[in-house]
C-alpha cells in the first residue's frame, strides 16, 4: 500500500526508533517497502537496513535527488516521506488507512496529501510553546515542517514534478502541493526538541 523513503547519512543511530514506529504498519499491512537512501556517509546503514529488512540504495550527497531516487525505487502507489529522526506515534497506522481510503474513493489521489502533526520530545513548557507556534504557523501559511513527514500520491508526486534537487527541496514540495490540498492528520510526528 505505502513505500516509506528515508534519506539518510550522519544520522543514523536516531535511524533504529524511526524504523521500530513504523512496525505496526508493517503488521497491519499498510508499508509495503522501507527504502533507505543514503549518502554513503556511514556504512552502519546498509547493515542496519539489513537486519531491519529495508532497501538499502547508496544515492548522491544531494538531498533532493536522494529523494527523488527513493521515490523512483518505491513500488507502492502511495509514498511516505520521513527523516530519520521521525517517531511516529500510537494510531498513524489508523490515520494512514483512512486518508488513503478516503482519497482513492473520492478520486482525489492526483490533488490531496497529508502530514502528520508535530510533537516534541521533552517535558515543560517550552516543548509545548514550540508545539503551539508550529501549529500557528501551518494554520498561516499552510506549511509545515519537512520533518513532519509527507504522504502523497505517485500519481499526485509526478504531477508536481518530485523533489528538485538542492538544499530545502521538501519545503519547496510543501509549497507545490499547497494549503488548500494539504491534509493534517490526527496522528502525530515525535522529533526531538530543538
Amino acid at each position: 500500500m505505502i513505500s516509506v523513503v528515508i534519506p539518510t547519512g550522519e544520522t543514523s543511530k536516531l535511524l533504529i526508533p524511526t524504523l521500530a514506529s513504523l512496525v505496526p504498519g508493517a503488521a497491519a499491512g499498510i508499508v509495503r517497502e522501507v527504502v533507505l537512501v543514503d549518502s554513503g556517509g556511514q556504512a552502519e546503514v546498509a547493515e542496519i537496513a539489513d537486519a531491519a529488512g529495508c532497501e538499502y540504495m547508496e544515492g548522491p550527497a544531494d538531498p533532493g535527488a536522494r529523494l527523488a531516487a527513493g521515490a523512483a525505487a518505491a513500488r507502492a502507489p502511495w509514498l511516505l516521506f520521513l527523516e530519520p529522526m521521525g517517531l511516529l506515534q500510537d494510531g498513524w497506522t489508523r490515520e494512514v488507512r483512512s486518508f488513503t481510503d478516503q482519497a482513492e474513493r473520492s478520486g482525489a489521489t492526483d490533488s490531496r496529501a497529508a502530514t502528520f502533526r508535530l510533537a516534541l520530545d521533552g517535558f515543560g513548557v517550552s516543548p509545548r510553546l514550540k508545539e503551539a507556534a508550529a501549529v500557528i504557523g501551518h494554520a498561516l501559511t499552510g506549511r509545515p515542517r519537512p520533518e513532519q513527514g509527507l504522504l502523497i500520491h505517485r500519481s499526485f508526486y509526478d504531477v508536481l514534478g518530485g523533489h528538485s534537487h538542492g538544499a530545502h527541496t521538501a519545503r519547496r514540495l510543501f509549497a507545490r502541493v499547497g494549503r488548500r490540498r494539504l491534509v493534517l492528520l490526527r496522528s502525530q510526528m515525535l522529533l526531538p526538541e530543538g
